[in-house]
């Protein structure tokens, strides 16, 4: 009688296969997440949208009239202002609870219709439940060769800004507004507010 020879079966069995799909997927899931982490932690901002540069143009064709209204960039999120000290971007975000402030012509004033704060025409903090002044954005005034002839400095204080100058805003570098009760050096109040 001849004995039958057990062999060894080639290739991989069932056990082997479902483990190298496990493995595969686990792979696969821990580099989507990898990637996603890297996308979040590293944005990437272009002119012209929030969280990047603004370039507005020369100075005497896009600043709004000095010391009157100030003017709306709705794709930036800030108000652009123009004082006698200088020229401000204020962040569109009300300091209280995040809600969008407008401003009240007839008051010459921002006005927060959500609950009730009021901020002066350059942000500084008048009266209702906000913590502090307005937060501002970095203003850059650039020459004809993109140099830069003045700049916002870290307290967010107006800067003075030549008319033949290209004005552009950073919004990515933003400057929290003083607390209640502190107000920025040259600040005027204009007693219009009720």
């Amino acid at each position: 009688m001849t004995q039958a020879i057990a062999q060894k079966p080639t290739g991989i069995n069932r056990r082997e296969l479902l483990n190298y799909a496990w493995l595969a997927s686990m792979a696969m899931l821990l580099a989507n997440a990898g990637g996603v982490g890297l996308l979040f932690a590293f944005p990437r901002f272009r002119a012209g949208e929030f969280g990047g540069l603004f370039e507005l143009g020369r100075a005497a064709e896009v600043l709004p009239p000095r010391e009157g209204p100030p003017m709306s960039n709705p794709s930036g999120r800030f108000w652009l202002v123009n004082l006698d000290q200088g020229v401000l971007a204020l962040y569109k975000v009300c300091t209280h609870l995040g809600c969008l402030y407008n401003w009240a012509d007839s008051n010459f004033r921002f006005e927060c219709p959500c609950h009730g704060s009021v901020f002066e025409v350059d942000g500084t903090y008048v009266r209702g439940p906000a913590p502090r002044s307005l937060d501002r954005f970095v203003v850059k005034a650039l020459d004809a060769q993109g140099n830069e002839l003045a700049l916002t400095d870290a307290e967010g204080n107006p800067v003075p800004v030549p008319p033949d100058a290209r004005l552009v805003v950073d919004t990515g570098q933003r400057i929290l507004g003083k607390p209640k009760g502190e107000a920025y050096p040259g600040h005027v109040d204009r007693g219009k507010h009720s």
